[in-house]
């Protein structure tokens, strides 16, 4: 099979090269699944770099987020063969097939395709996590979403309205905002402008956002717009600083500020994790949430590096999804 080999630390994707490998031999408790989309990642840029905080051993192949047809199953397991999945791993999905635990793979909603089941798995759970789990989101609630075109801030956007919310979509350009209200934002903002703040306030006639959810690293500027008893959502830093925040500020307004870091949920609140997939399915059959593929979706795994190179500049809006090339499996 095809598949993107990295045998040491590159300066970036560009230098990533794809291979002819054996196809993998999954363990007893593992599917292997022919991947026919790939969701791509920032952290994958990181990965192939040694910055990211899980190094794999040499030679490994990049790739975290997948959807595809089931080749092979253990026996008693949840799937069999011709089935449709989506699942994540550490690593391997930037190639034509993977093995992949069992436990980290779930069918692939009626409604949603390949590609769109490809960008499920990191950024709805993510989303509705922060929203619900830790912010609490209630029906009318203003809600503040960072990044809003991205993929956990469509997400957010989405989940945030399917709850009976009112969203402010904020994004870096105002060639976004259609892109954010086609996915039911009611109001658009352009975090770049010196104002943007202000608006937030007059949108809300004076009240300030009851939960801002900021994948960005605008906390410290979203402060001055929250309302009395806001909740924060920390959930990334993509913006490249980690913010030192004014502890008067949350003081005054009596704001919570808390983190959502969703695989961590796996070690710690396990019990958590069916009850987020089910409502997220139940979203989904209903057509309240659907994941948002940007257009053009990459042919090739040659062309990982040109659709990384794409997240990277911010050119992006919703999940960018690469298709593999498939060749005979050697099984």
């Amino acid at each position: 099979m095809h598949a993107i080999v990295v045998k040491n630390w590159l300066k970036g994707p560009n230098d990533m090269e794809v291979k002819d490998i054996p196809v993998p031999t999954p363990k007893s408790n593992e599917l292997l699944v022919k991947v026919e989309a790939t969701g791509a990642n920032f952290f994958d840029i990181l990965m192939v770099q040694g910055k990211y905080q899980i190094k794999p051993p040499f030679p490994f192949t990049p790739g975290a987020e997948f959807a595809g047809t089931v080749v092979s199953a253990p026996a008693n397991c949840r799937f069999k063969t011709g089935d449709r999945v989506f699942g994540s791993n550490p690593t391997g999905a930037y190639a034509e097939y993977i093995a992949v635990p069992e436990i980290q793979c779930f069918a692939i909603p009626s409604t949603l395709s390949f590609e769109e089941a490809a960008g499920l798995y990191i950024t709805y759970p993510t989303s509705y996590a922060g929203l619900v789990l830790r912010a609490d989101v209630k029906k009318g609630d203003w809600v503040l979403v960072h990044a809003a075109a991205g993929g956990v801030g469509i997400a957010a956007v989405q989940i945030a309205k399917a709850l009976g919310a009112n969203v402010i979509a904020a994004v870096g350009n105002e060639g976004k905002f259609d892109i954010c209200k086609a996915q039911g934002a009611d109001h658009c903002i352009n975090y770049r402008e010196p104002d943007w703040t202000d608006k937030v306030m007059q949108i809300t006639a004076g009240k300030g956002a009851d939960v801002v959810y900021d994948p960005v690293g605008l906390v410290e500027k979203s402060l001055k717009c929250i309302a009395w008893n806001g909740r924060v959502v920390v959930v990334g830093f993509a913006a490249g600083a980690i913010e030192k925040i004014a502890a008067n500020r949350i003081l005054l307004k009596n704001v919570a500020v808390t983190g959502v870091h969703w695989g961590a949920y796996t070690r710690n609140e396990a019990e958590r994790i069916p009850e987020v997939w089910e409502a997220l399915f139940k979203l989904a059959e209903e057509g309240r949430i659907k994941p948002v593929v940007w257009d053009p979706v990459f042919e090739g795994l040659d062309k990982v590096k040109d659709a990384l190179k794409a997240i990277s500049n911010r050119e992006t809006y919703g999940k960018v999804v690469v298709k593999p090339t498939s060749t005979p499996a050697r099984l």
